[in-house]
């Protein structure tokens, strides 16, 4: 097999619009902010909501962010 090349010419971001709480978490789970805090230190989460969209969703909205910069 021949040489396989990559380079990476750009970069961008998207986070979705929906926040995760500690607090909200703690009512779907057994925990609590202070233990997340404690042992992980996460306060909130971008959650992705929607049928049929995942990380190639937030791909293509990171790139057309990106692309408008430019």
């Amino acid at each position: 097999m021949g040489k396989i090349t990559a380079a990476i010419t750009g970069v961008g971001e998207y986070l979705p619009d929906y926040i995760l709480t500690n607090e909200e978490l703690s009512t779907m789970v057994d925990t609590s902010d202070e233990w997340i805090m404690s042992h992980i230190g996460v306060k909130t989460r971008h959650i992705l909501k929607g049928e049929g969209v995942g990380s190639s969703y937030m791909g293509a909205r990171g790139w057309t962010r990106w692309r408008s910069i430019w």
